[in-house]
């Protein structure tokens, strides 16, 4: 490790220094008069915010995205071909189309083309996205949401030296977007060399905020609270909401002399074990040299089976493996209980029999409070944070939800579908309906039937049913959807908690026999290629929310079978109840 001067009482960052890719201002105006001449690449929302760590030294000691070597070692051993621990992979993909074959670099741009850096194209390779997701995430379940995501990258790596001529521009807090040499500067201040970091992608509660204090007041040192505000697990809270939480509690409930609260704009990959390992490494580059890992730390929930992707403590037990050499120590989250006749929050290990006990999950907070318009109890969130989170989510039937319908052709989608939706108006809804055939005559007008054009129509229907989801409508999609990574990432856009997918299981040999235009018939003669269920596959959910039967079930029964389950959920009140009082 190198020695810190005087006046850095902090660790060194990873690898011995800061990596600073954004040129000086006098390099400036040149560089983006060069980048009007260069083809241009316009980069994903995720390789924005790696392209921005990468500029400020998040990623040290990484100063490009990972050419092939370092690439391959990462995927194989977690370390850079020189040997440094590292544990997941940093790359910028490219379709082949867009690589250019008249020039030796490109300019990188953001989504509204604002030009952000110049990039030599140095290294081009191959990479094999199923080789990928099974050694860095354990899997290539597509309920991974970033093995959903996965499918939509390029085909190519490419590497090349980075000059960065602008970060990122943001217009919210503003003051709290500090890079890591920002960050160091401030923490250096606080005069302690043990800092310990919190990362979150939640809202925080009183446990939190206990543990943190105890975290703090353990290692004797200053804390930073350092939440992802780049990319986290579709259907988070976002991190508007989150961040004027983390203020409220930072400014009145922890000591201002020792505590920093900083955003990150990280896209995390959901990654468990070797998530927790990077954060930590990320962290030691903002000032840490302790960082807290909760049960299940990075972990994207539940895999098309039902069962979690990874262990609880599989993250605290890989980072533990590794804390040495990174030279960032794990502290692991405790549970903790609180004991309402004493006030107090103490660990699981220490409440004896018989002592009373509080508390309340995560379901919980979600299903029987905010969906229910209840404030959370003082004694499980503070007062500000209760508000905040009422204000943002009023109760669940007022919020929004996407009914999925999937299924073969003449599977009976449209027909059960048509029923639901009077149903829902009914019951108090308004619903929003986007059928297969008449988003192919309007919003995916022109495209065909390749996989590709198949999947651009439902990510389509998938967005503007997101966007009504958002905006706390009710939207009811009824398209085949064959392929179930596309029907996952749809879930993503919607988000997890508000999407609900309909299976009509009916057997092809029934949608053949209903099938009043004859297209099935065509399809067993030749003349329509790439029919699903014919010579085109049709991938069957593995986990729906729904399965419906319509073998001798009427499509009235079937609809009211989904609005039991709408009413059970508490996306629709009781049948008869409006929710209002005189």
């Amino acid at each position: 490790m190198l020695e810190r001067t005087k006046s850095d009482v902090l660790i060194t960052p990873y690898g011995g220094k800061l990596v600073n890719l954004v040129v000086p201002a006098e390099a400036r105006e040149e560089l983006m008069a060069q980048a009007t001449h260069l083809p241009s690449v316009q980069i994903s929302s995720r390789a924005l915010c790696d392209l921005e760590l990468l500029a400020v030294g998040g990623f040290s000691p990484l100063d490009r995205f990972m050419g092939q070597n370092d690439y391959e070692r990462v995927l194989e051993e977690k370390r850079l071909k020189n040997g440094t621990l590292f544990p997941l992979p940093i790359t910028l993909t490219i379709n082949p189309d867009d690589l250019p074959n008249y020039a030796d670099a490109i300019t990188l741009c953001d989504a509204r083309n604002n030009v952000i850096a110049i990039m030599q194209i140095e290294e081009v390779f191959e990479w094999d996205r199923n080789r990928e997701a099974l050694l860095t995430l354990g899997t290539n379940d597509p309920r991974h949401p970033l093995c959903s995501e996965m499918v939509r990258w390029g085909k190519l790596c490419i590497s090349g030296e980075l000059k960065v001529i602008d970060l990122p521009k943001y217009n919210d807090f503003v003051d709290l977007r500090r890079t890591p040499a920002q960050t160091r500067e401030l923490l250096n201040r606080m005069g302690n060399s043990n800092v310990v970091a919190f990362q979150t992608r939640n809202p925080m509660h009183r446990i939190h905020e206990e543990l943190t204090k105890r975290a703090a007041e353990e290692v004797n040192g200053s804390l930073l609270i350092h939440p992802v505000v780049g990319l986290t697990k579709p259907g988070d809270v976002d991190h508007y909401t989150r961040v004027r939480v983390y203020q409220a509690l930072t400014e009145n409930y922890y000591p201002q002399e020792r505590t920093l609260l900083s955003l990150l704009p990280l896209a995390m990959r959901m990654a468990g074990p070797n998530e927790a390992v990077w954060h930590a490494i990320i962290r030691r580059n903002y000032g840490a040299n302790h960082f807290i890992v909760g049960r299940d730390h990075a972990g994207p929930g539940k895999d098309g089976t039902g069962k979690p992707f990874y262990g609880p403590y599989d993250a605290q037990e890989m980072l533990a493996q590794y804390e040495e050499e990174i030279g960032v120590k794990m502290v692991p989250f405790e549970e903790l209980l609180y004991l309402p006749d004493e006030d107090r929050y103490v660990e699981a290990k220490e409440v004896k029999d018989g002592r009373r006990v509080l508390t309340i999950s995560g379901t919980e907070v979600r299903d029987e409070y905010l969906a229910k318009g209840r404030l959370l109890p003082e004694w499980f969130t503070r007062r500000e944070t209760a508000e905040i989170l009422a204000e943002m989510y009023p109760p669940l039937h007022k919020q929004g939800v996407c009914i999925w319908f999937t299924g073969l052709s003449g599977s009976g989608k449209s027909t059960t579908a048509e029923v639901l939706t009077s149903i829902l108006l009914e019951r108090g809804r308004q619903v929003t309906v986007l059928d297969g055939d008449v988003v192919r005559t309007h919003l995916s007008k022109g495209l065909g039937f390749s996989r590709e054009d198949r999947d651009t129509n439902i990510l389509r229907i998938g967005f503007v049913a997101g966007e009504i989801v958002r905006h706390n409508g009710t939207v009811i999609c009824a398209a085949i959807s064959p392929y179930r990574s596309t029907r996952n990432e749809v879930r993503k856009m919607v988000g997890e908690d508000k999407f609900v997918e309909v299976f009509v299981d009916t057997p092809i040999e029934v949608c053949e026999q209903r099938d009043v235009k004859g297209l099935y018939a065509r399809a067993r003669r030749g003349q329509i290629k790439g029919f699903t269920g014919v010579d085109d596959p049709y991938e069957p959910p593995r986990n729906p929310e729904l399965t419906l039967q319509t073998v001798g079930v009427s499509p009235e029964l079937n609809a009211i079978k989904i609005a039991e389950y709408l009413e059970q959920r508490g996306f629709i009140l009781p049948n008869g109840w409006n929710g209002y009082k005189e």
